[in-house]
């Protein structure tokens, strides 16, 4: 039978009464619940051969990029092909169904292109908009992900149930193109429509860290935990940003307070867990901050997933935890894997691991080693494709801050000062890292005159 969804497109189901399931689903979704595998769970009690559930289950398990849910996506797939062809869906559910199928083969833009052009058709389905935005965020396309927004938004009235989630989607959006001003405010108007947007506050939490408003960043998440007390592991990932925020301020006591009690409390082998820690621990210590023996969880867990290959992300936080913890060999078994995979054809994956992900993690092997010049050329050779492992702007700072440290290291003060501007610049405000480093590279550079100056030399002689 065919019904009417809340965003007032038609979907297939073989009882009725799942309807309502599937719409908490889809809520639950873009607020990122932790309810949202309980309401698709009975979603999909209701009516099994549900074929978009099916198709939106399959996605849902590669976006949490772990290899072993990649069976699971197969299966979901299998049933929502199946259910298809037993009855005819909407082109609305076939392009999610198909979508699913491009990612399983190896093509994730595919399948975001696909979807891209059904939400031109249906522009206020959000959750077509937000699955778009989940995959080029994993792919780092932060213009892409703006112009999708941008060819639908005006649809989304005041009537509109999702307004809010839409909203907080295209802050973030503006955010990660630049677009500073307009992504607060807009971030800030769609936490106000719909106070459970957990990313449209985090979009503005973004927006104050990278402008250096620090100080009205901690204010921000301070007073606003509903916005994202109910989130699944996203929310360890605000409590993140809090902490990114004390470290600017020097607050090493509250980083720390936060790092053992709210986002590593609970010590989970999620990808984006390890990688708020990982990349935390190495801000630390970039700082000449003693983390303790925090490494070793991270690195246990880490080393189980060296033969992941869904993430090229996931694999550079992997390299960091096994480096903090000096594994030795578990950090050359990964480079080893993603040097070999990103030999595979026709995997999207795999390029971007050849191109961007085997590059950063022997620099950061360099790094770890003591071999800084190298450290610094191998880093700089994957910097401007880094974008494409996926992920912010602030969370590939980690990777931006050690090819820094590695090029002051190496002594390359004028390579580590291009890069300190070019930081400040795509960040629009300065930091106290970015101050500090500058101050560092100035100062380096004015000992290098003095030591080539022609008077010196002289006197010298």
């Amino acid at each position: 039978m065919r019904i009417d969804d809340q965003f007032e497109y038609t979907v297939t189901l073989s009882d009725k009464s799942a309807i309502t399931h599937w719409n908490n689903t889809t809520l639950a979704f873009l607020a990122h619940s932790a309810a949202t595998p309980e309401h698709l769970a009975k979603t999909l009690e209701v009516d099994a051969n549900f074929a978009l559930a099916q198709a939106a289950r399959g996605l849902f398990c590669l976006l949490l990029g772990r290899r072993e849910m990649t069976a699971t996506a197969f299966e979901a797939y299998a049933v929502a092909d199946k259910s298809r062809r037993d009855t005819p869906v909407t082109d609305r559910e076939e392009a999610v169904i198909d979508a699913l199928d491009d990612w399983l083969q190896g093509a994730p833009s595919k399948a975001a292109e696909r979807l891209d052009e059904m939400l031109v058709k249906y522009p206020r389905d959000a959750l077509l908009l937000k699955l778009v935005h989940a995959i080029r965020f994993i792919l780092g396309q932060p213009s892409r992900m703006r112009s999708s927004i941008e060819n639908v938004i005006s649809t989304y009235e005041d009537d509109h149930i999702a307004k809010g989630y839409v909203h907080g989607c295209y802050a973030f959006a503006l955010e990660e193109s630049g677009d500073f001003d307009r992504a607060e405010r807009i971030g800030k108007d769609a936490v106000s429509w719909q106070s459970d947007d957990a990313w449209g506050l985090h979009a503005v939490a973004h927006v104050l860290d990278m402008t250096g408003k620090t100080e009205e960043g901690i204010r921000w998440l301070d007073t606003q935990p509903q916005a994202w007390e109910h989130c699944n592991n996203f929310g360890y990932h605000v409590w993140w940003h809090l902490a990114l925020l004390h470290l600017d301020r020097g607050n090493v006591e509250r980083v720390f307070e936060l790092y053992d009690h709210k986002f590593r409390q609970e010590h989970t082998d999620d990808f984006r867990d390890i990688s708020n820690a990982a990349s935390m621990l190495v801000r630390l210590e970039l700082e000449g901050i003693k983390v303790g023996h925090r490494w070793e969880e991270l690195a246990a867990l880490s080393e189980k997933r060296i033969d992941d290959t869904s993430n090229v992300f996931a694999d550079l936080h992997y390299m960091l935890a096994l480096l903090g913890d000096n594994r030795r060999q578990a950090s050359d078994r990964l480079l080893a894997r993603m040097r070999s995979f990103g030999e595979q054809d026709g995997n999207e994956m795999a390029q971007i691991t050849k191109s961007a992900g085997s590059p950063t993690a022997a620099g950061l092997m360099q790094f770890k080693n003591g071999n800084y010049f190298s450290a610094y050329h191998h880093l700089a050779e994957a910097r401007p494709l880094l974008r494409t492992v996926g992920g912010s702007h602030a969370q590939r700072d980690v990777f931006e801050r050690i090819t820094i440290e590695a090029a002051l290291r190496a002594g390359l003060c004028q390579e580590a000062k291009r890069m300190i501007d070019e930081r400040t610049r795509l960040r629009g405000g300065t930091d106290t890292y970015g101050e500090s480093r500058m101050a560092k590279a100035t100062r380096m550079m004015a000992a290098t005159d003095i030591m080539q100056s022609e008077h010196l030399r002289f006197r010298m002689g």
